[in-house]
């Protein structure tokens, strides 16, 4: 049994941070220059796009972790090779728990993906609004 769920709040004689809330929408804007010397390929731009596009990407830019990003951008594109070894893969899936792009990796790292809700709330009543004056 692995026991209870931990508490979200937990009261700690030896406090930790507390969660970082990542926005859902994820990313905006453009990525970051490449940071790795050499060439890249298009399938390391498109990669790095991408990923500069999660929400994730929001911690790494607070952190300043966009060379572990261009490193885990060719790695993944070499492990999704057909014929990738097995270093290239492993090393792939400890960059993607370092990089939170796992559900238990998140919660390791105390991220969270939430909704911007003041935005789906102006959403919301922006679209009511449309509706009321069509009524009318």
């Amino acid at each position: 049994m692995p026991g209870p769920a931990p508490k979200p709040n937990p009261v700690r004689r030896n406090a930790r941070a507390g969660t970082m809330k990542l926005p859902a929408e994820g990313r905006q804007g453009d990525p970051p220059p490449w940071p790795l010397a050499g060439r890249t390929t298009a399938a390391e731009r498109q990669a790095w796009a991408e990923l500069w596009a999660t929400p994730q990407a929001v911690a790494w830019e607070q952190m300043g972790w966009t060379r572990t990003v261009g490193r885990y951008c060719r790695l993944m594109v070499a492990a999704e090779k057909p014929h990738a070894g097995r270093a290239e893969l492993a090393e792939a899936r400890q960059l993607e728990d370092k990089l939170g792009l796992t559900p238990k990796a998140m919660r390791m790292l105390l991220w969270e993906i939430v909704a911007d809700e003041v935005g789906q709330q102006r959403d919301t009543s922006t679209s009511a609004r449309g509706r009321i004056s069509a009524v009318s």
